[in-house]
Order: structure tokens, then sequence, then C-alpha cells
């Protein structure tokens, strides 16, 4: 028997470790056309980031909806609430559409090719992608 301990450092229990599972054979038909969806949007993303203009970030999303230049709102699913309904206002206001990226910001940040995390992003120009047309009504 092992006796408790009152130390701050938690005592490991000796003995193997549990086996890796493997996602990729459990996941659903649902969690499959989820993962196919994400790839696309990323990609419709990339190309955003190649051929047309955004805005990345907080203040300057909210700007081009004052100025009523953006298209489509993409947000991070971890992005605090009181910002989320906000930009969702404006952009009701701006008739907008709005899509909840499934992904906190640091894969937002990734999906649009950068190091850092992106909280929410505008775009005013898709280029040569056709983001607009079908993200909106994947929702």
């Amino acid at each position: 028997q092992e006796r408790p301990t009152f130390s701050l450092h938690a005592r490991k229990k000796r003995g193997t470790a549990p086996a890796p599972t493997n996602l990729a054979a459990g996941m659903s038909a649902k969690a499959s056309k989820a993962s196919k969806n994400a790839d696309s949007i990323n990609a419709r993303l990339q190309l955003v980031m190649r051929s047309g203009k955004y805005m990345l970030g907080y203040k300057t999303t909210l700007k081009s909806l004052r100025y009523g230049k953006s298209k489509l709102i993409l947000i991070a699913n971890n992005c605090p609430a009181l910002r989320k309904s906000e930009i969702e206002y404006y952009a009701m206001l701006a008739k907008t559409g709005v899509h909840h990226f499934h992904g906190d910001n640091n894969e937002l940040g990734t999906a649009c090719g950068r190091y850092y995390r992106v909280c929410c992003l505008s775009i005013t120009d898709p280029g040569d992608s056709d983001i607009i047309r079908t993200l909106p009504g994947m929702e």
C-alpha cells in the first residue's frame, strides 16, 4: 500500500501507459464531414490571403464594418462573448455575413498564414476565392 503524501508534487504510479487509440478509425461520418469543411474553409482562406484584401484583428474589423467595406467576418470560437456579440451586432447593421470559425484563435492565425493569434478577421475583397458565396450558407 502506498501512503498518502502531503507535498505539492504528486506521485506518479508506476505501471504501463494506456495504449494509444486510433482516432481516425473511430471517426464518425459527421466528424469527417466537419473536418472536410474545415479543410475547404482553410483552403479558401489561404486563397484570400494570397489574392484578396483582408483586415486582421478586432479593432480593424470594427473599422471595416463601420465604413461598410466588409464582405465577410470570421470569428474564432474562443473569442470573448462580449467582443463576439459586438462584432455580430455591427455585422447585422452592415448586412455582412459572419462565420464562426471551428477553431481557436491560434488555429485561425495559422490558417491565415500568421505566427500569432487572430481573434477575428474581416474580408474586404475575396480576390480569386469563392469564400463569400460558400461560407454564410454553411452555418
